[in-house]
C-alpha cells in the first residue's frame, strides 16, 4: 500500500500541474496572438511571405481547412503562420509549436501541418507551377538566355537536386540511398528567366538518376509533342541528360581552348540561373536543406516539396525578399550540379539533336 501511495503523489502531481499550465499558457498565447500584427520585415523574416501574400493564401484556404467548433480550436491564420514556419525555419514541430506567436503542442502541431499542406498542394501547386508559356513570356526567356549565353531559343534551365529525408522503410532504403551517402528524393527542377520553377518533379527515390527522371516525366512528353507540333523552344540540361532537339547539353570532354570547350562555357553561364533557383528555395525554405532531413516517409516529403515550390512562386510574385545575409550559397555543399559525373546517352542523341547543337555552335560569337 505504502508503494502505491509513493508511485502516485508527489512526481505525478507535479508533472501533471506542469503540462495543465503548460496547456493553459499556449491557449493564452493562441488566444492573444496575432501574426499580421508583427512588422511587415520581421513578419517576412518568419514566414518569407509578405502579408499580403499571405492574407491572400489564408482566403484561398478558408473553405479548406476544419472549421473549428471549440474555443479551444485553432484559428486558421495560426495554422497557417504554423505551416509556413515549419517550411521557413526547418525544425523540429515541437519547436515550431513552443514558438510565442504560435504556442502549440507537438501532438497538435502534426495534425496542423498535415491538415494545411493537403489544402495547400490542392489549391496553390496546380495555379503557381505552370509549364506554360505566354507569348511574351518566351519572348522574355528567350532574349535574356541569348544576351546571358548566346544560344538562341531557350525559354528554361532543368536540373536535380537532391531533398535529404530520413530512412524510409527497409525494404525500400537500397531506392533512396543516393550516390551521395544519404536518404533523398531526386527533385526535378525547371526554372524560367526570372528564377520561377515552372515544373517540379519530386517523387522518384534518391537513387534515381536525373535522366531517368526526365524520362519517366509527362515533361519529356510535353516537350515532345509540343516539338512535333512545331515549337522550337528549347531547355539547358547538364551532361547528365541526354541530348534532345529540345534539351541543349554541353559537348563531353571537348578539347581545352576549342569551340566545344567555349560553348559548354556559354552553356554553363546560361544554365546557372537553375542553380541560383534551387539555392534560394532551399534558403527560403529551410526544410529542405541538408542540414536536417524530412522526418516524413517519401509521399509526405514530396508533398512538401512541391508546396515549397509553390510558395517560392509566389513570393516572386509578391517581389518578396529575404535579408542578404540569409541569402547562403548557391546550392547545398553535398548538392552541387552533377557535371563531375556527368554523361552523354548517344545512342538516345540524334542527329537532328546533334545538328542542332552543331549549327548553334557554329553561329556562337566568342
Amino acid at each position: 500500500m505504502d508503494s502505491v501511495d509513493v508511485w502516485f503523489s508527489d512526481s505525478d502531481d507535479e508533472e501533471s500541474e506542469r503540462l495543465v499550465e503548460l496547456a493553459r499558457t499556449r491557449r493564452m498565447l493562441r488566444d492573444s496572438s496575432n501574426p499580421l500584427e508583427l512588422e511587415e520585415n520581421i513578419f517576412l523574416k518568419n514566414f518569407r511571405l509578405p502579408k499580403a501574400a499571405f492574407t491572400h493564401l489564408l482566403t484561398l484556404l478558408d473553405s479548406k481547412l476544419q472549421a473549428g467548433v471549440r474555443k479551444t480550436s485553432v484559428p486558421n491564420i495560426l495554422k497557417l503562420a504554423a505551416t509556413l514556419r515549419f517550411c521557413a525555419q526547418g525544425s523540429y514541430q515541437l519547436s515550431v509549436g513552443n514558438e510565442s506567436c504560435i504556442g502549440l503542442g507537438q501532438s497538435t502541431v502534426s495534425i496542423i501541418l498535415a491538415e494545411v499542406f493537403n489544402a495547400l498542394e490542392e489549391c496553390v501547386c496546380r495555379d503557381w507551377i505552370k509549364m506554360q508559356y505566354s507569348e511574351e513570356e518566351k519572348r522574355e526567356a528567350k532574349c535574356y538566355f541569348f544576351e546571358r549565353s548566346g544560344i538562341p531559343g531557350v525559354i528554361g534551365c532543368i536540373d536535380g537536386t537532391h531533398i535529404k529525408i530520413v530512412s524510409p522503410k527497409k525494404e525500400h532504403q537500397h531506392l533512396y540511398y543516393n550516390r551521395k551517402g544519404f536518404f533523398s528524393l531526386n527533385a526535378m527542377i525547371v526554372c524560367d528567366n526570372a528564377m520561377r520553377i515552372r515544373y517540379i518533379n519530386a517523387k522518384y527515390p534518391g537513387a534515381t538518376h536525373d535522366a531517368n527522371v526526365f524520362n519517366m516525366s509527362a515533361l519529356k512528353q510535353q516537350l515532345e509533342e509540343e516539338y512535333r507540333s512545331g515549337e522550337r523552344n528549347m531547355l539547358l540540361g547538364d551532361g547528365g541528360y541526354a541530348l534532345q532537339p529540345y534539351m541543349l547539353t554541353p559537348y563531353r570532354n571537348p578539347e581545352p581552348g576549342s569551340a566545344e570547350c567555349m560553348f559548354n562555357g556559354k552553356h554553363s553561364q546560361g544554365r546557372n540561373i537553375v542553380e541560383r533557383t534551387i539555392g534560394v528555395l532551399k534558403n527560403r525554405f529551410r526544410c529542405l536543406l541538408g542540414a536536417r532531413a524530412l522526418h516524413y516517409e517519401p509521399k509526405r516529403a514530396t508533398q512538401i516539396i512541391n508546396v515549397c515550390a509553390a510558395l517560392h512562386n509566389i513570393c516572386i510574385f509578391y517581389n518578396a525578399q529575404f535579408p542578404d545575409e540569409e541569402m547562403l550559397s548557391d546550392r547545398d555543399s553535398d548538392d552541387r550540379a552533377q557535371d563531375n559525373t556527368a554523361f552523354e546517352n548517344l545512342s538516345v542523341a540524334s542527329e537532328e539533336a546533334r545538328a542542332i547543337r552543331n549549327n548553334i555552335l557554329q553561329h556562337m560569337q566568342f
